[in-house]
């Protein structure tokens, strides 16, 4: 059981496009030291919900209320091609306001990319995109991180490095949020939620298989 006040609250939340409705009354609680998943077909609005809940975007109706520091990890990366690794990280820092690299250089080890500082990202990969896109969203230690289809191209020992991460971000306290079209590993998270046809509902843990949807 979950202790304390929720540091992500949501309340009634809909949206709908052209009449068109795409969330239909979705309310959660993310406490800290939580780890959760949403998942749903696409289409089914999860990136809808985690846009609202980044602020990226306004809800017809509801409440969002979050506390502490917010990271997000957006499907689609947001990086200049001209620009490395290492200067994407000097960029986030001025914005964020840190005054050192620790962490990013700590995040960088724990993905495997350290030689990758120097490349610009137009030579990245995929997959290596989106360790960086996942390092910056972490860089300034949120306490809120949420994540839209977070391991998108990784490799299989990328995918369990990106678990070990979100492990050890629970424990550091930091609530998290991973929303995806299927949950792999599904004992992993501690609370599962499907979003269908606009409506989010609590699943029952299924042990280590994929969750269909």
């Amino acid at each position: 059981m979950v202790a304390g006040e929720p540091v992500l609250r949501i309340r009634d939340v809909c949206k709908s496009y052209r009449h068109r409705p795409v969330l239909r009354g979705v309310s959660l609680d993310l406490y800290a030291g939580q780890l959760m998943g949403i998942v749903g077909e696409n289409g089914a609005g999860k990136s809808t919900l985690l846009r609202i809940l980044a602020g990226d975007l306004a809800a017809d109706s509801g409440v969002v209320e979050q506390t502490g520091l917010l990271g997000c990890c957006p499907q689609e990366t947001a990086l200049h091609q001209a620009l490395t690794v290492e200067q994407h990280l000097r960029f986030f820092q001025a914005a964020y306001g840190i005054s050192s690299l620790t962490r990013a250089f700590e995040l960088l080890e724990q993905l495997s990319f350290s030689d990758y500082r120097q490349q610009r990202v137009e030579t990245l990969s995929g997959g290596t995109r989106q360790k960086l896109n996942l390092t910056l969203a972490l860089m300034h230690d949120p306490k809120v991180l949420l994540l839209d289809e977070p391991y998108q191209g990784f490799d299989w020992e990328t995918y369990l490095r990106f678990w070990n991460l979100a492990a050890g971000l629970r424990d550091r306290g930091c609530a998290v949020l991973v929303v995806s079209h299927l949950a792999y590993d599904a004992s992993r998270l501690d609370t599962l939620y499907r979003l269908q046809a606009g409506v989010l509902r609590e699943t029952e843990q299924t042990g280590s298989q994929v969750v269909p949807v």
